[in-house]
């Protein structure tokens, strides 16, 4: 069974970069679509961004559009997101998990999809 886990969050100002890590275990990413989403303190989670199995599509949120890059690593079986011009609302923790992509800008969970622990991201002066 497919397990992912992620990684890479921490503590950066306004402005500042992380990349996150999303590593497979017991199954091949490129089987499936994967996303990234948050949830942000106080809030329901809502997809960021979401790539497919192929690597061929690729949806942003528009909150993250132009700061945000997904990409995946086939030979490490891990997808990954810059985050770049971090802002304060980025704040929260952030999950991967397979997705299904809807239009140009939506990542849906998978029904099935089994949520970990996420990584926590904090953007604060």
């Amino acid at each position: 069974q497919l397990q992912l886990d992620e990684s890479g969050g921490g503590q950066v100002q306004p402005g500042g970069t992380l990349t996150l890590s999303c590593a497979a275990s017991g199954g091949t990413l490129r089987d499936y679509s994967i996303g990234w989403f948050h949830q942000a303190p106080g809030k329901e989670r809502e997809g960021v961004s979401c790539i497919s199995n192929g690597g061929g599509q690729i949806n942003y949120a528009d909150s993250v559009k132009g700061r945000f890059t997904i990409s995946r690593d086939t030979a490490k079986n891990t997808v990954y997101l810059q985050m770049n011009s971090l802002e304060p609302d980025d704040t929260g923790v952030y999950y991967c998990v397979p997705t299904v992509l809807r239009g140009s800008s939506y990542c849906v969970a998978h029904p099935d999809a089994s949520w970990g622990q996420g990584t926590q991201v904090t953007v604060s002066s």
